[in-house]
C-alpha cells in the first residue's frame, strides 16, 4: 500500500493573503485612524455678544444713522437716490446720551408735548412714534412714558397677540397721540392705509438698548431692514422736509 498523499494546510495561504492586507500592527492602525480623523481646527468666529461684553456702551448718534443707510443703499442707488435718502444734521433731535429715563429724554426734546397733545384730533394718525424692536420691549416703554405722556393715548403697535385688523378698528375709532411698536408691524399698517404720517411730529428710535444677547435694534437682521424699509416709505422725507424730527433714545 501506498502512503497517504501529505496535504498541505489550506489555512497557510489564506493567512499569507489575509497578513498581506493587515497595515501592520494595532497601534500602528490606531496611528492612522487618529490621523485621518484630525482636522485642523476653524478659528470661532466672534458673536456681536462678544464683542459688546467687552466694551462699554456708547450711546447712538445721526452719524450711526446716516452711516446704516448709506451702507444699506450705497450699492443699490443712483448717486441722485442716495442724496435723496440723505439726512441733514437738522433732521435729528439731540440723543439720549445714556443718563436719561424715558420720561425725562421725551421731556426735553418735546418742551411743548401738552399743546401738541390739545391740539390733535386727526383719527388714524399720531403725533409721535415710537420704534423698538420687540413687543416686551414695547410693553417696558408704555409703562415707562407714563410720567410723560399726562392725557395722551397711547396704542401698542406690535403684531404679539394683536390681529392687525384689531390695531386698525381702533385708530379708527378714536385719537391716538403715541404709537409704541415695533417696525414691521408699523409698516403693515401704513402700507394698508391704516396708519396717516400726516399728523407725524416725531419718530424716536429705540437705539441704545440691548436685549438678552446684547443686540441692538439695528443689530438684528430682520429688525434692522424693517426699520430702513420704514424710514424709507417717507418718514425720511418728512423728516428732510422739516416737518418730522428723529431722535434716539
Amino acid at each position: 500500500m501506498k502512503p497517504p498523499a501529505k496535504t498541505k494546510p489550506a489555512s497557510s495561504k489564506r493567512k499569507e493573503k489575509h497578513g498581506e492586507c493587515v497595515p501592520g500592527t494595532e497601534e500602528e492602525q490606531f496611528k492612522v485612524k487618529k490621523e485621518g480623523e484630525e482636522k485642523p481646527k476653524r478659528r470661532r468666529k466672534k458673536k456681536i455678544s462678544d464683542i459688546l461684553a467687552k466694551s462699554a456702551p456708547k450711546p447712538g448718534t445721526p452719524e450711526d444713522v446716516k452711516k446704516l443707510l448709506n451702507e444699506h443703499f450705497g450699492a443699490k442707488r443712483s448717486m441722485i437716490e442716495l442724496e435723496e435718502l440723505k439726512l441733514p444734521d437738522a433732521c435729528f433731535l439731540p440723543p439720549n446720551d445714556l443718563t436719561h429715563s424715558f420720561s425725562s429724554y421725551l421731556k426735553e426734546i418735546c418742551p411743548k408735548w401738552v399743546k401738541l397733545r390739545k391740539n390733535h384730533k386727526e383719527k388714524k394718525s399720531v403725533v409721535m412714534l415710537i420704534i423698538s424692536s420687540s413687543a416686551l420691549r414695547c410693553l417696558e416703554l408704555i409703562k415707562s412714558i407714563t410720567a410723560f405722556k399726562g392725557d395722551g393715548k397711547v396704542m401698542k403697535l406690535f403684531a404679539k397677540h394683536i390681529k392687525i385688523q384689531e390695531q386698525a378698528k381702533m385708530l379708527e375709532k378714536g385719537v391716538i397721540h403715541v404709537g409704541i411698536g415695533t417696525p414691521g408691524r408699523i409698516k403693515a399698517l401704513i402700507e394698508q392705509d391704516c396708519l396717516s404720517l400726516s399728523c407725524l411730529k416725531y419718530v424716536i428710535l429705540d437705539w441704545n438698548w440691548r436685549d438678552q444677547k446684547l443686540r441692538r435694534l439695528v443689530d438684528i437682521p430682520e429688525i434692522r431692514k424693517e426699520s430702513i424699509d420704514l424710514l424709507e416709505m417717507g418718514l425720511i422725507k418728512l423728516c428732510r422736509e422739516g416737518s418730522v424730527k428723529l431722535g434716539l433714545f
